[in-house]
């Protein structure tokens, strides 16, 4: 057997568990920023409060929603991904 095989196992990726997980690094981060209210940081933001309320449920956003999440808390995606997700 070739020890240099490349390993073909494909990673199953549950959406629904990954959405849940985006939503909890949404609205930890929304905390550590000092806003107890979500409706307090979308509004500062220019977000729309409810769509950001289910940001933080966990529910189904675009890309373009995500950066502007990510911008409003002054970091970049690889920052955003990289620490606590």
């Amino acid at each position: 057997m070739d020890s240099k095989k490349k390993n073909t196992e494909k990673v199953q990726l549950d959406p629904d568990d990954q959405l849940a997980k985006l939503g909890a690094r949404i609205k930890d981060l929304r905390i550590k920023a000092g806003y107890t209210s979500y409706e307090y940081f979308a509004y500062e933001h220019n977000i729309p409060r409810a769509q950001f309320g289910r940001y933080e449920q966990g529910k189904d956003l675009r890309f373009s929603s995500l950066v502007k999440v990510v911008s409003a808390f002054g970091m970049t995606m690889e920052e955003f991904f990289g620490e606590g997700y």
